[in-house]
């Protein structure tokens, strides 16, 4: 009886979302009245440690929020200045191929982005531009999530996975002694490379699933199968990613494996397409702007992007706001007063 009634938030999201379609502002309401009258009249928890948490759900709900109103922002100032145009020509002129695509932007540069930075900012940075290289806003959204996976353990700079471990013993001390002969940090350096062999594993097969489902969900003949085809490609990118990530988890341990990972698959995948090595002989684009479901668009017209004001720069130009982006973001993890000063004055509530 307890185990269903502390299932019913997520229940009444899962009904009200998926199964009754209903906006998210509905659904997620909801789930907060059931989750505040189980914490008052089941659980028993006080008044005052609901406004509590209600409170601390608001300060976190406003840091996502910030998060992407400043990646819709860039991506606004992109387009208006025509650096868009210039990135999508950029793109297109690697390669038309909408599986291609979504590999290099989803697969490696949302895992770079992910390795400096996490919370989310991938999925607002990595969407918006594949939304302005003709994606529909749907396939944009699946696409980016679908790699939040393997690079995540070792997303802002190995955040996840130092945070886990550290927040998860009691007593170093008591660690010390029953893992002797190892150091705390070889321990710690040990499961680096255990997740990063586990991930690295999956990690292969990423871009091939990611491909699949593009194609099956948003492609007009709605196979798996064309997707699929991209095989050699989609591998060889699951592998220059997964190889320096396991090797830098192994060695140099949580805070750079996806960083590195991205970074260096970037360098090879995008000359690599450009030269057409292993590249499906067959392109896949999306069927005409009409067919699509109403349910793939998203607020922003792909008219916006088309119109631009011509570039007049280089695509290196265009692409200099994500690198500062990233660079910064980088730095404020990196180098520790300053990450001390950004975040060690913060307060918890609950």
């Amino acid at each position: 009886m307890f185990t269903f009634l502390a299932l019913m938030p997520i229940l009444t999201v899962f009904i009200l979302l998926v199964v009754l379609r209903l906006p998210a502002k509905y659904a997620m309401t909801a789930s907060y009245l059931v989750t505040a009258l189980l914490a008052l009249f089941v659980w028993h928890a006080g008044a005052a440690q609901v406004a509590a948490a209600t409170a601390n759900g608001i300060i976190v709900a406003l840091t996502i929020l910030f998060i992407v109103f400043s990646a819709i922002l860039l991506l606004n100032t992109l387009k208006e200045s025509g650096a868009m145009l210039a990135i999508r020509r950029g793109f297109m002129d690697i390669t038309p191929d909408r599986r291609v695509q979504a590999i290099i932007v989803a697969w490696l540069f949302c895992s770079l982005v992910e390795g400096s930075s996490g919370y989310g900012t991938p999925s607002a940075v990595g969407a918006p531009l594949l939304l302005a290289l003709g994606f529909p806003a749907m396939a944009a959204v699946m696409v980016v999530l679908i790699i939040q996976s393997t690079p995540v353990s070792f997303g802002a700079v190995g955040t996840p996975l130092l945070l886990g471990v550290w927040s998860g013993i009691d007593n170093k001390q008591d660690l010390a002694d029953s893992i002797q002969p190892l150091s705390i940090s070889d321990y710690l350096l040990q499961i680096t490379a255990n997740v990063g062999l586990f991930h690295a594993l999956i990690g292969v097969l990423i871009p091939l699933i990611l491909s699949a489902f593009l194609t099956r969900f948003f492609g007009e003949k709605k196979s798996f199968v064309e997707g699929l085809k991209v095989w050699p490609f989609a591998l060889f990118a699951g592998i220059c990613f997964t190889l320096p990530y396991y090797l830098v988890a192994k060695y140099l341990g949580p805070e750079f494996p996806s960083l590195v990972g991205g970074f260096i698959g970037l360098l090879i995948i995008v000359p690599a397409a450009k030269r057409g090595f292993l590249m499906p002989k067959e392109i896949f684009d999306f069927g005409p702007r009409e067919s699509w479901d109403q349910d793939w668009l998203g607020t922003l017209a792909q008219e916006d992007f088309d119109n631009s004001v011509a570039p007049k720069f280089s695509v290196l130009r265009a692409f200099s706001p994500y690198a500062i982006v990233i660079g910064l973001l980088i730095i404020t993890r990196v180098i520790e007063p300053l990450q001390t000063f950004l975040t060690g004055d913060s307060t918890t509530i609950v």
